[in-house]
């Protein structure tokens, strides 16, 4: 288990000097159909490769990720944060959002398929994510019945990933621009952001300040609320990055940020922030 935050929830990252590193699907990955839950879920299933040395020995780390994509759908960037994960020791599940509407989603980063994946959006509900998420639990314990299970989303996946800490069994959950926390909720009600004292996990929540869908003020909001919750920033934290754009982690799309999506990684695997 990773040490507490620490008194700093709140870290502003400038420049860094290191850069992305691309890992592509390895052949332990595949897609998977989960049925434990309200409909069936297509899942990318990334295992460790046991013919392949883990970068760092690190799979004596008993860790395993749900990740939870953009309005794109698991394409083919999201099926390789997974293999990335899965490389470096921790085997990953990615989970798509919009099994009820669109079970086989796979997009590009293109205008006309933002608005798709967007009416998407709208067509789903809280409940629905809290659901399929909560299958996806379950699957995982069932194979890793003693590893901690860490939640990561981007972009709606990353508001997603933000309801998905408020549920038993997430240890840690990270959100990466996940727009509309403090304003809305999916399906309608509170924004998500009433739901923080539910929420029991290590939740970390990554924005770039150059970002249009989460402006200054949405930032601040969702900052002072995780210091209300929890003024020792043991448990909440935000991370932000000068000049990140939305989207800043994808290498597929014209916003990706080699230097922020590098500190995110940082973040993600367990680094500090601040380094």
């Amino acid at each position: 288990m990773r040490p507490p935050y620490g008194a700093n929830c709140l870290v502003t990252i400038g420049a860094v000097s290191c850069g992305p590193v691309t890992i592509s699907n390895s052949p332990s990955s595949r897609w998977i159909r989960l049925a434990n839950g309200a409909v069936p879920l297509r899942c990318w299933w990334a295992e460790l490769d046991p013919s392949v040395n883990v970068i760092g020995s690190k799979s004596s780390q008993n860790r395993v990720y749900i990740v939870l994509p953009e309005v794109f759908g698991v394409n083919a960037w999201v099926r390789g944060v997974a293999g990335r994960l899965a490389a470096q020791g921790y085997p990953a599940l990615a989970v798509p959002l919009f099994a009820r509407t669109a079970p086989d989603l796979e997009l590009a980063y293109e205008p006309s398929d933002l608005a798709h994946g967007r009416r998407h959006k709208d067509a789903t509900t809280t409940d629905q994510i809290l659901g399929d998420v909560a299958a996806a639990l379950a699957w995982l314990r069932g194979r890793h019945p003693q590893a901690e299970i860490h939640v990561v989303g981007f972009c709606f996946g990353g508001h997603a990933a933000f309801l998905a800490a408020t549920l038993p069994g997430v240890t840690a959950a990270f959100d990466f621009y996940g727009a509309g926390i403090s304003r809305m909720r999916p399906g309608g009600g509170a924004p998500s952001l009433a739901l923080l004292p539910e929420i029991q996990a290590r939740l970390t929540c990554v924005f770039g300040t150059a970002d249009p869908l989460i402006p200054a003020e949405d930032r601040a909001a969702i900052q002072a609320a995780l210091h209300k919750a929890d003024p020792a920033g043991e448990r909440l934290r935000c991370v932000t990055y000068d000049g990140a754009d939305h989207g800043f982690m994808c290498e597929a799309r014209s916003s990706f940020d080699p230097q922020a999506s590098a500190q995110g990684w940082n973040v993600l695997l367990g680094g500090d922030p601040e380094i």
